[in-house]
């Protein structure tokens, strides 16, 4: 089985003192209906940068320890990551650092400054995701409609009132996905 994890708030938290809110309303933006993201500014990708350094990104233990629990021969790990270009120095230290290169099968970066939610839709068909995880819900809805046979999860753990569609699954935890 093909199984593909966004990074952030997967596997590395996001700093505890910038609220998701904020994050979404920096990166998202809504146009005529069409989900678009935006390529920070300057000035936001200086902040961007010191906001990813290694102490403001702890990994999340609890989902690397399962990620590293499973079965190597029966499942392929992919990192499927959003993460433009501007932080590939920053991101390839977090990777080193927390050995990432040495748990996933491949990882994958949108260093071509795409579109999130086209690259990840891209990179799924790409590489026959069977299981996809990940923490924006607008984006899996996005990716869902794309790929009706691929199975998404939405992984709930801030609590957020959404709804889902009906190949998205809302989990609060990585085992969730093992278990369903």
């Amino acid at each position: 089985m093909n199984i593909g994890f966004d990074f952030d708030k997967i596997f590395i938290n996001t700093p505890p003192f910038i609220p998701d809110a904020l994050i979404d309303k920096l990166y998202k933006k809504k146009d005529n209906g069409i989900l678009l993201y935006r390529i920070p500014s300057y000035p936001d990708q200086l902040l961007r940068r010191l906001t990813h350094l290694p102490w403001f990104r702890p990994p999340i233990a609890e989902n690397i320890s399962f990620i590293t629990s499973l079965p190597k021969g029966k499942n392929k790990l992919y990192i499927i990551s959003s993460r433009y270009r501007f932080l590939e120095g920053e991101t390839n230290r977090l990777i080193k650092n927390y050995h990432f290169d040495k748990i996933f099968d491949g990882i994958y970066f949108n260093f071509a400054n795409e579109q999130p939610h086209e690259f990840k839709d891209k990179m799924i068909k790409k590489l026959s995701i069977d299981k996809y995880i990940d923490d924006d819900l607008s984006l899996l809805k996005y990716v869902a409609a794309k790929n009706p046979k691929t199975h998404f999860f939405w992984l709930n753990d801030r609590n957020q009132e959404q709804s889902v569609t009906k190949n998205i699954m809302e989990i609060k935890t990585l085992k969730e996905v093992f278990s369903k």
